[in-house]
């Protein structure tokens, strides 16, 4: 064999055993290790690689605390699970040094202020009032001649539009605003509205025509003022006084696109009955308003990950009204966790699921987990995830981490869950942040 046939087969060698040990467990797991890092100041993180390795740590020990050291450097095994905690907030450095003298990685740590909520699952009452007035269809006016026709739709009016204004007057009521199309069309004056569309504001001019069956004057549309129903708590923040629920948007039955929301309440609901799912057919919770109801809170914003406003007072009825700590999306794992909810009445009661499938996210985005009922009772009950349960809290490790948001349609038994961070920013008890980078630990 020539040297450069022994050349070409000490490559082939060394290449191979380079794939070998790339593709080893514990250097995949080292491969593993995050660029950067969050945590709550006085809450401890555990990081566990498994990796058969000896490393020294470099840390600022007045913000960052390795194994409960207090020192700069700390020798660790790697092998074994890191425990890092911070009583106060902000941001560091984390350097790592294989054996402890080969240079690895550098990792950024944000600590951020540590934030305890108390978990919901009450049913509530949602009353929304829209920041307009909603078009959610168009319909023909038959006039005195026999035609029809249907005046929005020929003023460039569509679905979904939202009327704000109406000759320049503030409007988010059909009652006022059949008195304005009245005396315009005893006026023959046309109405000038002011209309969002799109997140743009843009103008239409529109007549209201005359319907000779009803004797009076339309605008050829179908609109809608408001909304109600019923939904669960996720949470309450008692020391910003906000809370979040639904863990989805709140949309018009009929145009399916989210409602801007003027005005709202939350208030106590009471479950009376449950309408049980079936595959294929999703059930529901029937629940009613409480008989001269408590106004729990108000509604200040709906976004895709619910509603958020002020919350007054505590709601009644709460499994347990100690506040727990949250986790961030990249802490949730797969494997058991809860749900609270009611399924009879006010009473908030926890049952088992299984947290099948986490979706990695460092930024905000729905269907962040995949969750199962597996506790039988419920089964029974409710045969899986039913309508009205959306917001339901998720606890895992004794921390809330979710919320539940969807049920699969031909399996009622599984559903989708958002994560709680989430929805803690769009209430802001949560600073916004989106790493990049950022691994699951």
């Amino acid at each position: 064999m020539n040297s450069i046939q022994r050349k070409r087969w000490f490559g082939l060698v060394l290449v191979f055993f380079v794939c070998i040990i790339g593709t080893s467990t514990p250097i995949q797991h080292l491969a593993a290790f995050p660029d950067e890092l969050r945590l709550f100041s006085g809450q401890p993180k555990r990081l566990d690689y498994g990796v058969p390795v000896h490393a020294k740590i470099t840390v600022d020990p007045a913000m960052l605390q390795v194994n409960g050291s207090t020192t700069r450097s700390t020798s660790v095994n790697l092998n074994e699970p890191l425990s890092l905690q911070s009583s106060k907030a902000g941001m560091t450095e984390m350097s790592l040094k294989l054996f402890g003298k080969i240079p690895f990685k550098t990792v950024k740590v944000n600590v951020v202020p540590d934030l305890h909520v108390i978990p919901g699952g009450q049913t509530i009452g949602v009353k929304v009032r829209a920041a307009g007035i909603m078009v959610v269809g168009h319909h023909l006016v038959k006039g005195e001649d026999g035609k029809k026709i249907s005046p929005g739709e020929t003023a460039d009016i569509h679905l979904g539009d939202l009327i704000t204004k109406v000759d320049g007057v503030q409007m988010n009521d059909v009652h006022k605003l059949a008195s304005v199309i009245e005396k315009s069309g005893v006026a023959k004056r046309a109405l000038q509205l002011t209309i969002k569309r799109s997140g743009k504001m843009i103008e239409r001019e529109l007549m209201p025509a005359f319907d000779a069956e009803d004797k009076s004057w339309r605008l050829g549309l179908y609109i809608r003022d408001s909304a109600a129903g019923v939904g669960t708590l996720t949470f309450y923040a008692p020391d910003q006084g906000v809370y979040g629920a639904l863990g989805h948007v709140i949309t018009d039955m009929d145009t399916q696109l989210p409602i801007e929301v003027g005005e709202g309440q939350i208030l106590q609901s009471n479950v009376r009955s449950i309408n049980k799912s079936q595959n294929g057919e999703p059930g529901e919770k029937r629940a009613e308003f409480v008989k001269q109801s408590k106004i729990l809170g108000n509604i200040k914003r709906n976004t895709p990950f619910g509603i958020f406003g002020g919350m007054t007072d505590q709601p009644d009825h709460g499994y347990d009204n100690r506040r727990v700590p949250v986790a961030f999306a990249e802490e949730v794992k797969e494997g058991p966790a809860e749900i609270w909810t009611v399924i009879d009445g006010q009473k908030v009661e926890k049952f088992q699921i299984e947290i099948v499938h986490v979706t990695k996210q460092s930024v905000p985005a729905t269907k962040g987990m995949v969750i199962r009922i597996t506790d039988r009772r419920l089964l029974e009950r409710t045969g899986g995830i039913v309508q009205g349960m959306s917001g339901s809290p998720i606890l895992q490790n004794g921390k809330l981490v979710g919320a539940v948001t969807h049920v699969f349609v031909n399996d009622p038994t599984s559903g989708y869950g958002c994560f709680i961070e989430w929805m803690l920013q769009d209430a802001g008890v949560l600073v916004k942040s989106a790493p990049k980078n950022l691994e699951a630990v």
